[in-house]
Parts: structure tokens; sequence; C-alpha cells
């Protein structure tokens, strides 16, 4: 069952009678006897393309059911012809009708092809409607059926009326278009094979001018035509009553900056080069401005919709000819390429500028001089043609092109090219030849060639290799149009071959763009250059088609279930084949620009994966699950990488679109399919198909439900829906109990922060367990589970705003509909601020006084020069973050004797470090005249409200305290304590964080990458931290335990920066199943903010039995990026990104090295828990062979 999305308009019209008959038939769901209105609809098929069409074999299944726009409709038929013969028939289903985004379109009926009223055979997007391609078997009874659309929470709604009817023939291939609601209309079986012979609906207008509402099938229609939308073809005989339409109002009631501009400038440019120049305009002002994207943006959507005809252009007076546009082109060409070329160009741009590109007429030599495009004023002044016809060339084409070119100008010439070789032998062969030879030249003009065309065009700028190469894929292709009667896997085989050959073509193209256009490339070169980057284009457009029949072929060998079944019987070569075309695909996207470094990294995991063999055992676990594990991870990761890229055209498109969708008048529909036309219609949909696909089988590999548990416990509530956990979400605004399903989250957010009501949580991403969200939510008592399944986020939508049970623990998770509140099974939320409250300022793991006793150090005389040593710090004036690194800087020199009962070393180091107590901050303010305005702005915080006053006093100290600077003399105290230009990190050391009562993990800033030796950068960095006391996140938090703004006080922890391979956080007691015989690892490459943000990915996860020494792989890492500290960078608080490639990465690929870390890390952490004297929550990471410990605090109940 494959999407393909076609993107064509077509309009069709009805003019016959109803014919009314009665039938006994029930429709399933209403059970009522209904009648059924039989119509016979006239459908013209000139130059409007019916959205149907096929790519090989048909099957019960659907297939995909149109020719892309870089496929013929030759070749589409020439496919069709094999499939025709034997008691079958085709019947291509199109509902003309769209739905909002997120929902699809179905169709039930009594034969088992229509699901038998059981399964909804789901149908296929277009701009046009919903389509699907289906094959059936020779039957007498007539077939009923009904249409449906299946919403986000997967719901069906039905159509209005009764069943409708269809009595198909013995055999044959039909086209059948019915409208929604509409069903008491019957529409005709329409002979896709008669299409040629559909009469050409020819009209009289009231001056005798002849007019072709559409192309008829026996000319070749190119794709440029294929998707106009705009007004039919009128053929003229005089120059009377031309471009009699005038233009339609412009709406700028809320257009404003670039998109007025563009709206302003359409309504005085009325013509094609006008227009152009606009655009020319726009993306020459803006090359170096931060609306750089807004102004390509809006380019690409007005010259898609001038393409299109939904813009119209008009004859504005005087004479240009065609050579005008191409100048014009060309220089909006060359900005394009310069802006591609700049080092500060987003993947926003790169994307949008691959859009604007096919849009540009061509610019070559013969398009520039001064009289281009002749040879139609040749055909318009011959002798052996008809007056009338001559007439019609002349007024309509001829004259037209060299006074006002336009796109319409080509979908005349196709229009006038169907009508006068309809019919052969009707007009002379010399003149036929020579119109087609205009219409060649003409596509070649607008760039509407086909892709062998274009390919052809570049041939002989080609090196010896991209020559070889090119060749090799026309071969392909060329081999490819003809292949039939194999099955499907070697279809599949064939087109792996196919798009591997399409790949190092395009490989090399792109090579050859890389080197950016020189400012004194001669106009020869930049118009070859031009070709080069259309083919580069089209075969990206092509992938598209070629990974659409993949997809085909295996859902036809049964898709996710043949791929699960073949491993089970130990035979992972089936899996070949699909994993070699993911690779491909996503590497076609690099080429396209978009994030080019994940693309490689991603298909080197791949392919490393398919290399390895399926295993009895890796090490000593399981071998099919570390199999399908670590394809997991690569596949989730692959799947990521497609949402962002959608992401990407959603942030930046539907606003755009809709804004000048109204101002240009642009139909509704059009502008609501906008941006999920442009990502339906690109391969990285069919790439998020193919992951998807694959996805599905490694879960059913590995038996798994999509579910992770990061809190387990049993809670009750209205499930809400929201976007994001922000303070102030409607969540609050709902009585009782609530249970979120939130779609997105960046792992610093604060559950009750967002309403004290909230008892659980349904994250649909992944996220580290011990990401600061995730420790928040255990403190808070909050039942936390993410859901990565898509079939299941269906499923719970269907219950959201209705009162749900969500049950998590080891045995699984259960989220079912209650129909009355049962018990949370966790604190209930009247005492959650309570348990807090009684816990804050004190510690399990210290003896403490309360946080009000400390207040009074705002008063104390603190020396300037007050910097206390870690190993001395205490919690009274150093908190309890940094009093327990001081403690663990203790245990480590200890740890070197201590061993586990199987032998395993549980030593570990600490990296040194310092304190500045309690107090500094408030001196700080003393000495720079702001401590008054401090104390006030405090006062007033106790009491803010939400409406924004809140905002302001969070915003007036958070500037107020980063403003306040370290003394001199601390900074260089400071210094004493490191080596020469070390690396440190700044952290907070607050007297409301790191207790077992609140963690507050991360809601305080840390700053790496800092030095001494820089000191005003350093002392920005402590200034920063102090300010972290006062964002709306940590006052919100503070309010929510109930914990006075004037107690909350912060120390700065200073630590020597490590450049770690890998860091870790700890579970000494198992968050899941409260295991206390097993320490859980957390691991991520580089530096451990990867796993405490947050960052979207998974780590390395590993359960290590402390009493037994068995590790066991519960999760591998696929977070695309690491953090690292370059040695030869600046320390200027920054860290570098760096792509991972997890081919490479130890732990991935090497059992014994992750078992032998899995036991040293499991002794580290239980040798913690013992010494402390509760589980922990443990930070660390691995520096060479050596473990050191950063960080530890009380593990939340």
């Amino acid at each position: 069952m494959m999407d393909y999305p076609c993107m064509l308009n077509c309009k069709f019209p009805s003019n016959s009678n109803a014919i009314a008959s009665t039938s006994s038939s029930l429709c399933p769901k209403k059970k009522t006897p209904f009648k059924i209105f039989r119509q016979k609809i006239s459908i013209p098929l000139l130059g409007k393309n019916l959205g149907f069409g096929s790519i090989r074999r048909g099957s019960v299944k659907m297939t995909v059911n149109a020719v892309s726009s870089v496929e013929t409709r030759e070749e589409g038929k020439r496919r069709e012809s094999k499939k025709l013969g034997g008691e079958r028939v085709k019947l291509n289903l199109r509902l003309d009708h769209q739905v909002r985004f997120g929902e699809h379109v179905g169709v039930l009926g009594s034969a088992k092809e229509f699901g038998s009223w059981k399964e909804k055979v789901m149908m296929n997007w277009t701009e046009n409607g919903w389509v699907c391609n289906l094959e059936l078997g020779r039957s007498e009874e007539p077939i009923e059926y009904k249409f449906v659309i299946a919403g986000q929470d997967k719901r069906l709604h039905w159509e209005g009326g009764g069943n409708r009817v269809l009595k198909l023939p013995g055999k044959g291939s039909f086209n059948v278009v019915c409208k929604w609601d509409k069903t008491n209309e019957h529409v005709e079986l329409l002979p896709s094979e008669e299409e040629d012979k559909e009469e050409v609906e020819v009209k009289k207008s009231e001056n005798g001018n002849a007019v072709t509402p559409a192309l008829d099938e026996a000319a070749t229609t190119s794709t440029f035509v294929e998707q106009w939308q705009g007004k039919g073809v009128s053929f003229h005989r005089s120059k009377d009553n031309l471009d009699a339409e005038k233009r339609t109002n412009w709406d700028t009631s809320g257009v404003s900056g670039i998109s007025l501009k563009l709206v302003e400038g359409d309504r005085s440019g009325r013509n094609w080069w006008r227009k152009l120049e606009v655009i020319r305009e726009l993306v020459a002002e803006n090359i170096d401005s931060e609306n750089r994207l807004e102004a390509l943006t809006c380019s690409a959507i007005y010259l898609k919709w001038i393409n299109t005809g939904q813009i119209p252009c008009f004859e504005g007076g005087g004479h240009n000819r065609p050579n005008k546009h191409a100048e014009i082109s060309r220089l909006i060409f060359r900005d394009l390429e310069r802006i591609a070329s700049m080092k500060d160009t987003s993947l926003q741009e790169i994307l949008i500028i691959r859009k604007i590109h096919p849009c540009l007429p061509s610019f070559k030599a013969e398009f520039t001089v001064s009289v281009p495009l002749t040879r139609i004023r040749d055909i318009a002044h011959r002798n052996d043609i008809p007056h009338d016809l001559k007439q019609e060339i002349k007024h309509t084409i001829q004259n037209k092109l060299h006074r006002n070119a336009g796109p319409e100008d080509l979908v005349s010439t196709e229009a006038m090219l169907a009508r006068i070789t309809k019919n052969p032998g009707e007009y002379n062969e010399a003149f036929v030849e020579q119109f087609k030879i205009f219409h060649r030249e003409l596509k070649d003009f607008f760039n509407a060639g086909s892709l062998e065309e274009d390919l052809e065009s570049i041939r002989d700028s080609l090196d010896s290799s991209s020559a070889a190469a090119l060749s090799q894929f026309l071969e392909s292709k060329q081999a490819l149009d003809n292949t039939s009667d194999i099955s499907e896997i070697e279809w599949m085989r064939v087109l792996t071959k196919m798009i591997h050959d399409l790949d190092n073509l395009r490989q090399k193209i792109g090579k050859g763009l890389e080197s950016g256009l020189r400012n004194d490339a001669p106009d020869t070169a930049i118009a070859m250059r031009q070709k080069w980057r259309l083919c580069e284009i089209g075969l990206e457009d092509y992938s598209f088609v070629l990974l659409s029949r993949f997809l085909n072929a295996l859902e036809a060998v049964g898709g996710a279930h043949w791929l699960a079944k073949s491993v089970e019987q130990k035979n992972v070569g089936s899996w070949s084949e699909p994993l070699e075309a993911l690779v491909v695909s996503i590497h076609q996207l690099g080429l396209s620009g978009w994030k080019p470094a994940e693309c490689r990294a991603i298909g080197n995991e791949l392919i490393a994966w398919k290399q390895k063999d399926l295993l009895e055992t890796e090490g000593s676990e399981n071998g099919t699950k570390i199999w399908g594990l670590r394809l997991k991870a690569t596949l989730d990761r692959a799947k990521r990488f497609t949402e962002e890229y959608s992401e990407a055209l959603l942030n930046i498109l539907p606003k755009k679109v809709q804004m000048l969708g109204k101002a240009f008048g642009i139909p509704e529909n059009t502008v609501r399919t906008y941006a999920e036309a442009e990502i339906r219609a690109g391969v990285i949909f069919q790439v998020s198909k193919l992951c998807t696909l694959l996805l599905k089988a490694v879960r059913n590999v590995l038996g798994s439900e999509g579910w992770d548990i990061l809190v387990p416990g049993d809670a009750v509530g209205t499930l809400v829906q929201v976007e994001s956990i922000v303070p102030g979400s409607k969540a609050s605004s709902i009585p009782g109990p609530v249970i979120l399903v939130v779609s997105k989250a960046d792992g610093d957010e604060e559950v009750t922060a967002a309403g004290g009501n909230i008892v659980g949580v349904i994250l649909m991403q992944e996220l580290p367990h011990l990401s600061h969200l995730g420790v928040r939510a255990r403190q808070e008592k909050v039942v936390f589970v993410t859901c990565e399944d898509d079939e299941r986020v269906s499923d719970i939508q269907r219950l959201s705003g209705k009162l749900v049970r969500l049950e998590a623990s080891s045995a699984g998770v259960n989220l079912t509909e209650s129909s009355a509140e049962i018990s949370n099974g966790n604190i209930p939320l009247e005492d959650k601020s309570t348990t807090v409250k009684s816990k804050i300022g004190s510690s399990d793991q210290d003896s403490t006084s309360s946080v009000t006793a400390k207040t009074s150090v705002i008063n104390q005389d603190i020396s300037i020069e007050g910097v206390i040593p870690v190993e001395k710090a205490d919690i009274q004036d150093s908190g309890s973050k940094a009093t327990a690194c001081g403690r663990l800087a203790s245990l480590a020199s200890a740890s070197d004797k201590v061993y586990s009962d199987e032998g395993v070393p549980a030593s570990f180091n600490t990296p040194k470090g310092a304190v500045i107590p309690f107090g500094s901050m408030e001196t700080a303010l003393e000495r720079s005249g702001s401590v008054e305005t401090y104390r006030s702005l405090l006062q007033s915080l106790e009491t803010a409200q939400l409406d924004g006053e809140l905002d302001n006093l969070c915003n007036q100290l958070h500037d107020l305290v980063s403003s306040s600077s370290p003394p001199k003399e601390t900074i260089e105290s400071l210094s004493k304590f490191f080596p020469d230009n070390a690396r440190l990190i700044v952290r907070s050391s607050a007297n409301v964080e790191d207790l077992a009562g609140m963690s507050a993990a991360g809601l305080y800033e840390s700053i790496p990458n800092v030095s001494p030796s820089n000191p005003v950068v350093f002392g920005n960095a402590i200034s920063r931290v102090w300010a972290s006391l006062y964002t709306r996140r940590a006052v919100l938090s503070r309010r929510a335990a109930h914990v006075p703004q004037n107690e909350a006080m912060m120390a700065i922890l200073v630590q020597e920066m490590l450049s770690p391979e890998l860091s870790f956080v700890l579970h000494t007691l198992s968050p899941t199943d409260k295991n206390h015989n097993l320490v859980e690892s957390e691991i991520a490459p580089g530096l451990g903010e990867t796993l405490a943000s947050g960052t979207r990915g998974t780590p390395w996860r590993l359960s290590s039995g402390k009493f037994d020494g068995v590790v066991q792989t519960l999760a591998f890492a696929n977070f695309s990026e690491e953090l690292v500290v370059r040695s030869d960078g600046t320390a200027d608080g920054e860290v570098a990104k760096v792509v991972v490639d997890y081919s490479k990465k130890p732990l991935t690929v090497d059992a014994v090295f992750r078992q032998e870390l899995g036991r040293r890390l499991g002794a580290v952490g239980f040798f913690l828990e013992q010494k402390f004297g509760c589980p922990q929550d443990v930070e660390g990471c691995l520096v060479g062979e050596d473990v050191y410990i950063v960080q530890t605090r009380p593990q939340p109940e």
C-alpha cells in the first residue's frame, strides 16, 4: 500500500442527466435501504492528466497510481500494455476531494479487493484528490463500496448517502472519478486504453474563435503542461479581444515586508518578464540580508503558482521578446548559485533554492539572441495550411510569444500540437514536423524537457568518467522500462541496481557543481551550468519514482512481516536490497544539500550492519537481539532525519503560503495542501516510508511494542494533547488529574511547573532516561513513558479528552479508558510539594540546616578572594552538589583498592575543583550598588502573576545579576587551583538542587570550556550561572515546591574540563522495575550534556548485575552529534558538535568492550551507593581507560 503523489490538478465537469434506480442494498454502517442515481459524465482529456497511470504489475494491494513528473506518458503506457491481459480488471479509482493535513482517505466495499467491509483500503494523496489502483478478479456480482476519512485518531468518518454500486466488465483497464458525498451519482467506467480515442470537444466562442479545453493524449504532454491549473487554451484568429480578461483583485490586508513587496510587484507587473524582474530584485536585495530565507521562500511559492497558471500572466503592452526573460533568468540563477555557495547559507535556504531552479526559463545562447524562437514565424506564414489555422497560430502563439512570452504559450503550443497530430495525414507532413521541432525548442526554453533530453544536452560537457556513468544510467533505465514478467524479489534487485546507477551519475554531476560559479564565467558556461543543475535535480525526482516502485515490490512480497519472518529463519539476506535502497536514497538527500555529513554517517552504519551476519551469540548475549537493537538504533536515526527535513519545510512554508495565497486569491485547496504536496512529492517522503516499514520489521524481530518507561507507576487522569510542556499550558486549566500526550521535548522542561495536576506524561519521541526532564519526572512522582510506534501513537490519540489509566511497569505499558478515577499509585498530588519542601536544604548524604538559615549569608563578610577547595566544601557554604563532589574526591583515592565479587575494579578518578561559596553573588551586587534593586525585585517575584509580570521580573533579575561580575581577585585565586591554560567548566551548586527531595536537574546553567586566562569570558560564565537562579523555569519550579524565592542561593562549582570519549549516567536502582540488584547505565559519545539536555536520540543502555556481573545490552546509541572540546580551539564557553558514525564506535561494534565497560560501571555505581547510603544517580565519563566521576546525587524515590 503505497502513497504516490501526483503533482497534477484536474477539473472534471459533468454534463449529463441523472437516472434513478432503486436497490435493496444496505450500507453496513447505516443498515437502511437507499436509492442509487446513475449519471454519465463526460471528461475532456486534452491536456489534463487524469491523475491515473501505472507503474508495473497490479495487485489487490494498491500500487503506484501516477506517472511521475520525470516519466513520460509513453513510458507509463508501455508498462501498462505489459500488464493487461487475462480475466482481470484494472481499476483506477479517484475521489475528487481533499481533507485536512494528517487525515487520510480509504475505501471499503463488498469485494475482497475493497476490504470486504472489514479493512479499509487506503488511498494515495495527490493534489487533485485521493487515488488507488486495484486489480480485481472477474465477477458477475456488482460491487458496493463507500469512501471513508481516517482521522489522526484513527476514527472513520463515512461519506453520507447510500452505498455506491459498480458493475465491472470481464476485463480491461478503467478509470473512475467520484466526488465525496455524491453517492447518488453513478460515474461511467472510462476505458483507459481508449483515452486516445476521446473526441476533442471544440467549442465556438461568440467571435468564432476555437476553444480547446485540454490536450489530446495523442501528443506527448510535458510535465510543465500536466501541472497547468490556469485557464484553458483559446485559439484566436485575430488580435481582437486578446487578453480581454483582467487580473483579479489583490488582498494586501495583513501582508507586510517582503511579502507585501512581492504582491505590489505583481500588481504592477502584469506580464511574465516583469514578474521575473520582481523575483530578481527580491533575491538580489536580500543576498546579504537576514531576510534572505523569507525572500527565497516567497520567490519559490510565487514562481510555482506562475508556472502552474494559478497566477496568470497578461500582456502589458510593448514588445518584449523571450530574450529579455532569458537575461533576467540568468541574473536570478547567478544570485542563487552565489547564495548556495556562501558559508552562512542555511539548510532551509538550500532546500528552497532547489525549488526555484526548475521554475526559471533557459538562457542558452539561442534564447538570448535579439530575435529568438523564429521558427514559429515561418510556420505561421506557410501556404500549405488552412487560413484559419494559420491565423490561430499567428495570433495565439507567434505574436503572443514575441510580444510577451509566458508559461501559457507552452500550454497553447502543446494544445495545437495535439490538434494537428490527432488525425495523421490531415495536415502537411512538413508543416507538422516543423511544428514538432518548434515545440521541442519551446520546451527547451521553458526547461520543460524530459530527464533524458536534459541529460543528453549535457553529454558533450562531461568528462569520460561522467559520460560513461550517463550511458550506464540511460542503458539501465531503458532495460528497466522494458522489464516484465519477473518475480518481485528479482524486480527489487533490478531497481536497486538502477538506483545505484542513478546515484553514481548524480554524484558525478554534483561533483562538477561543487566548484561554484566564477564571477568571470562566460554566458555559455553559466547556461550549461543551469542544465547541469536541472539534471541533478531531475535525477533526484526520478529517484523518488524508483524508490516508490521498490516499496511497491517490497509490500507485494509481504513487507515488514516478510522481513521479520526471514530473521526468524536465520536468513537476513532478504534485508540486503531494502537496506541498500535506503543507503542510496539517504545519500540522495545528502547530494541535495541536506545534512550531508549525517547522510554519510547513517549510510556507513547501514552498510556495516548489512554486512554483519546473524550470529547465535554476540559476546554472551543473544545474537538476534543485538542485531535487531543495533539496526533499530540506526533506523530510528534515519527516521528522525526525515522528520527534521519535513519540519524544516513545515516551519517556513505554511505561514507564507497562507499569507500569499490570500493576497493572490489562490484557491483554498491549493493553499491548504501546498506544504504537504512539497513533502509528499519529494524523495524524503519515500525514504520516510521505507524507514517506517523497516522499523516495523525490526520491532517485530525484537518483540517491541514501541514503549520506553522512564518513570514507572499507575496514574489516572484526563488525556490531554499538547505540543510541548510549558508553564501555564492548558493542562493547568483542566480540573482534576491530567495525563499529557506531548509531541516534543528538549529535555529541560519541568512537568509540574506546567500544572500541578499532571500525573502522567506520554512523550512521542525518544528521550534519555537521565535527561533533566526524566530526572525531574521521577522527583515529581509523575508516571513518564515515551512512544515511538506510529500505529500506537494513533491509538493513543484516539483517547484524547477521555479519562484514562496509564500503567507502566517492567511488564509493559497499558493505556486504557477508565470509567472512574483510581488511586494514582504514586504520591497524591496534594502531597507532592509537601514532600519536596520537607527535604529542601537537606540531603541523605549530609547533615544539613534549613534553607532559611542560609539566607543570612548575604550579610556575612565574605572575602573577595574567598575560594574553597572542593575537598573542603560544606553544604552550609557550598551546596549539596559541591559537597558531594568533595566527598567523591576523597573516595576516589580509596577506590583503587575496591573490587566487585567478580574481581572487577571499582576504581575511579575525579576532576580537580574549587567552589565560590554562597553570598558571593550578593557581594558582587553590593559592590555594583545594585543590591537594593535586587531585593526589591526579589520581593515582588513572590507574588508575581503569570500574565507577563513574572516574565518581566525574571528578565530584570537575570539582567541585573548577569551584569555583576565577580572580583578580579576571585578569578586570580581560582586560577591557582588549576594548571596553566586549563579548560574549566563553571557549574551551579545551589541550595535548592541535588537534594533527596529536589534534584532540580538541569535547572541551572553550566558553562563549559572557559579559562581564568581569559578573565572576561570566565567572569561572564560565573555571572551567567548566578543569573540562572532567576529563569522562568527555575522560579516556577521553586514556586511549585513552595520554596520562597529569597531562600534560594547559588554557589559556583568550578571543575577541570575533561575531554572524554564517552560520558555516562548510572542509576544504582533500576528506575523501571526498582530492581536493587542492577545498575543501569546510559552512555553517550563525547560530553555528558548530550545525555542531560534531552537531545533527540537514544544513548547506549546497559544493565549490570551488582552481584553476578551479568551485563545486558538494552539499547544502542543513535545521537546524531557528540559534543567535544577541541584542544586547538579557544576557551570561549562553547563546544563543538561532531557528527557520530557508530560503525566506528567500539561500544557498538565490540561486544567484549561493551561487556567489560558494563561490569566496570556496575562496580563503580554499587560502590558509591554503599558509601552514600542510598541509591544514586551518578554522572561520569571515560577518558582513555580511566573512569572519572564528576557528580552524584540521591536517586529520586
